[in-house]
Protein backbone atom coordinates (compact mmCIF):
# COMPACT_ATOMS: atom_id res chain seq x y z
CA UNK A 1 0.00 0.00 0.00
CA UNK A 2 1.27 3.39 -0.82
CA UNK A 3 1.83 5.85 2.01
CA UNK A 4 3.54 8.45 0.29
CA UNK A 5 2.84 11.03 -2.82
CA UNK A 6 4.18 13.69 -4.73
CA UNK A 7 2.51 17.49 -5.34
CA UNK A 8 2.24 18.05 -8.65
CA UNK A 9 2.43 21.59 -7.36
CA UNK A 10 4.93 22.07 -5.31
CA UNK A 11 6.59 19.10 -6.06
CA UNK A 12 7.38 17.53 -2.48
CA UNK A 13 7.54 13.82 -1.67
CA UNK A 14 4.62 14.01 1.43
CA UNK A 15 2.78 11.11 3.36
CA UNK A 16 -0.62 10.89 2.18
CA UNK A 17 -2.00 12.16 5.38
CA UNK A 18 -1.00 15.22 3.99
CA UNK A 19 -2.96 15.23 0.79
CA UNK A 20 -6.84 15.98 1.53
CA UNK A 21 -8.82 12.30 0.59
CA UNK A 22 -10.42 12.67 -3.02
CA UNK A 23 -12.76 9.59 -4.08
CA UNK A 24 -12.23 10.00 -7.47
CA UNK A 25 -8.45 9.63 -7.42
CA UNK A 26 -6.80 6.29 -7.98
CA UNK A 27 -4.98 6.27 -5.12
CA UNK A 28 -8.33 8.19 -2.74
CA UNK A 29 -6.43 11.44 -2.49
CA UNK A 30 -5.90 14.68 -4.24
CA UNK A 31 -2.74 14.83 -6.20
CA UNK A 32 -2.27 18.59 -4.55
CA UNK A 33 -1.21 18.62 -0.81
CA UNK A 34 -3.20 20.73 1.62
CA UNK A 35 -0.64 22.97 2.10
CA UNK A 36 -0.98 23.87 -1.70
CA UNK A 37 -4.61 23.55 -2.14
CA UNK A 38 -5.08 26.05 1.60
CA UNK A 39 -2.87 28.20 -0.32
CA UNK A 40 -4.71 28.24 -3.53
CA UNK A 41 -8.07 28.79 -1.78
CA UNK A 42 -6.77 31.59 0.02
CA UNK A 43 -5.10 33.39 -3.51
CA UNK A 44 -8.51 32.66 -5.14
CA UNK A 45 -11.40 34.34 -2.28
CA UNK A 46 -8.92 37.23 -2.22
CA UNK A 47 -9.28 37.38 -6.13
CA UNK A 48 -12.41 37.17 -5.70
CA UNK A 49 -13.58 39.35 -3.16
CA UNK A 50 -16.83 40.15 -3.51
CA UNK A 51 -17.94 37.42 -5.33
CA UNK A 52 -17.14 35.25 -1.89
CA UNK A 53 -18.45 37.88 0.06
CA UNK A 54 -22.23 38.33 -1.50
CA UNK A 55 -22.23 34.39 -1.34
CA UNK A 56 -21.09 33.98 2.24
CA UNK A 57 -23.85 36.60 2.55
CA UNK A 58 -27.13 34.86 1.07
CA UNK A 59 -25.83 31.37 2.41
CA UNK A 60 -25.54 32.51 6.24
CA UNK A 61 -29.33 33.93 5.28
CA UNK A 62 -30.64 30.76 4.10
CA UNK A 63 -33.73 29.44 6.22
CA UNK A 64 -31.88 26.11 7.04
CA UNK A 65 -28.65 28.24 8.51
CA UNK A 66 -31.03 30.86 10.62
CA UNK A 67 -32.91 28.06 11.86
CA UNK A 68 -30.08 26.35 13.16
CA UNK A 69 -28.68 29.66 14.52
CA UNK A 70 -31.54 30.02 16.81
CA UNK A 71 -31.89 26.70 17.85
CA UNK A 72 -28.09 27.19 19.10
CA UNK A 73 -28.86 30.12 20.73
CA UNK A 74 -31.68 27.96 23.00
CA UNK A 75 -28.45 25.72 23.30
CA UNK A 76 -26.25 26.01 26.69
CA UNK A 77 -23.27 26.35 24.97
CA UNK A 78 -24.84 29.09 22.54
CA UNK A 79 -26.13 30.89 25.58
CA UNK A 80 -22.41 31.06 26.94
CA UNK A 81 -21.41 32.27 23.91
CA UNK A 82 -23.70 35.07 23.89
CA UNK A 83 -22.54 35.77 27.74
CA UNK A 84 -19.30 35.98 26.99
CA UNK A 85 -19.49 38.19 23.95
CA UNK A 86 -21.72 40.45 25.82
CA UNK A 87 -19.35 40.56 28.84
CA UNK A 88 -16.55 41.41 26.19
CA UNK A 89 -18.71 44.39 24.77
CA UNK A 90 -19.28 45.91 28.12
CA UNK A 91 -15.65 45.84 29.26
CA UNK A 92 -14.31 46.68 26.41
CA UNK A 93 -17.01 49.89 25.42
CA UNK A 94 -18.22 50.84 28.94
CA UNK A 95 -19.25 53.97 27.21
CA UNK A 96 -20.97 52.59 24.94
CA UNK A 97 -23.15 49.58 26.75
CA UNK A 98 -23.63 52.67 29.37
CA UNK A 99 -25.72 54.70 26.48
CA UNK A 100 -27.36 51.11 25.40
CA UNK A 101 -28.64 50.63 28.84
CA UNK A 102 -29.90 54.17 29.06
CA UNK A 103 -31.54 54.60 26.04
CA UNK A 104 -33.47 50.88 26.07
CA UNK A 105 -34.34 51.88 29.93
CA UNK A 106 -35.40 54.64 28.40
CA UNK A 107 -38.44 53.56 25.26
CA UNK A 108 -39.21 50.85 27.75
CA UNK A 109 -40.49 53.37 30.20
CA UNK A 110 -42.01 55.07 27.42
CA UNK A 111 -39.88 58.19 27.51
CA UNK A 112 -38.94 57.79 24.17
CA UNK A 113 -40.79 56.01 21.43
CA UNK A 114 -39.30 54.09 18.80
CA UNK A 115 -40.23 55.42 15.07
CA UNK A 116 -41.83 52.07 12.86
CA UNK A 117 -39.90 53.53 9.89
CA UNK A 118 -36.00 54.93 9.21
CA UNK A 119 -35.32 57.96 7.60
CA UNK A 120 -34.91 56.26 4.32
CA UNK A 121 -38.50 55.02 4.52
CA UNK A 122 -37.95 51.32 4.81
CA UNK A 123 -39.44 49.67 7.52
CA UNK A 124 -39.55 46.66 9.95
CA UNK A 125 -36.43 46.23 12.37
CA UNK A 126 -35.22 49.94 13.05
CA UNK A 127 -32.42 50.30 15.14
CA UNK A 128 -31.01 52.96 17.37
CA UNK A 129 -27.35 54.53 16.18
CA UNK A 130 -25.47 57.10 18.85
CA UNK A 131 -23.50 59.37 17.07
CA UNK A 132 -22.36 60.30 20.69
CA UNK A 133 -22.05 58.03 23.48
CA UNK A 134 -22.29 60.78 26.04
CA UNK A 135 -25.56 61.65 25.08
CA UNK A 136 -27.27 58.69 25.55
CA UNK A 137 -30.66 59.71 24.75
CA UNK A 138 -29.97 61.46 21.27
CA UNK A 139 -30.06 58.63 18.94
CA UNK A 140 -30.85 58.32 15.11
CA UNK A 141 -33.15 55.88 14.08
CA UNK A 142 -32.40 53.59 11.19
CA UNK A 143 -33.36 50.17 9.31
CA UNK A 144 -30.67 47.57 9.52
CA UNK A 145 -29.28 48.57 6.46
CA UNK A 146 -28.71 52.25 6.90
CA UNK A 147 -26.64 51.66 10.35
CA UNK A 148 -24.52 49.23 8.85
CA UNK A 149 -23.96 51.87 6.26
CA UNK A 150 -23.64 54.44 8.83
CA UNK A 151 -20.93 52.12 10.58
CA UNK A 152 -18.80 51.71 7.54
CA UNK A 153 -18.48 54.92 6.74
Amino acid sequence: MVTEKKCFKCEELKLLTEFYKHAQMADGHLNKCKKCTQSDVKQNRSQNFEHYRQYDRNRAMREDRVAARLEYNKTESGKEVRRKAYANSKRKRPDAHKARVILNNAVRDGKILRPTSCTCGATGRIEAHHDDYKKPLEVRWLCVECHRKEHRQ
